[in-house]
């Protein structure tokens, strides 16, 4: 499962004024580039989600999308975070669980 929900970056040394006003203006708007969803994987114990903000000291929160997600929300966590993924493992169970994250760090 990969991230799909990112926000417009600047190059390295920066940007054309109009560019920079962009991002800084998202920023001020509480556009903050360190959100996903998941859905966790069906019949398992983990998934395995890949994204490029993660880092092995990130801090990962969940917040349920639907009622499956938020009745098995105290039996999910991060057991596993390396650059660029994460592991969470949470209850075998055959219904889908749908959650928002926060990446922070």
């Amino acid at each position: 499962i990969m991230a799909d929900n990112q926000f417009k970056r600047l190059a390295n040394q920066g940007g054309n004024p109009r560019q920079v006003a962009e991002v800084v203006n998202r920023v001020l708007d509480g556009g903050l580039n360190s959100t996903g969803s998941v859905t966790l994987q069906t019949s398992s114990a983990t998934t395995v989600v890949s994204d490029v903000r993660v880092g092995e000291n990130s801090v990962i929160t969940f917040m349920p999308k639907d009622t499956n997600a938020a009745a098995e929300l105290t039996a999910l966590y991060v057991s596993a975070r390396t650059n660029g993924t994460f592991t969470i493992t949470h209850n075998n169970s055959g219904t889908t669980r749908a959650y928002e994250y926060i990446i922070i760090g």
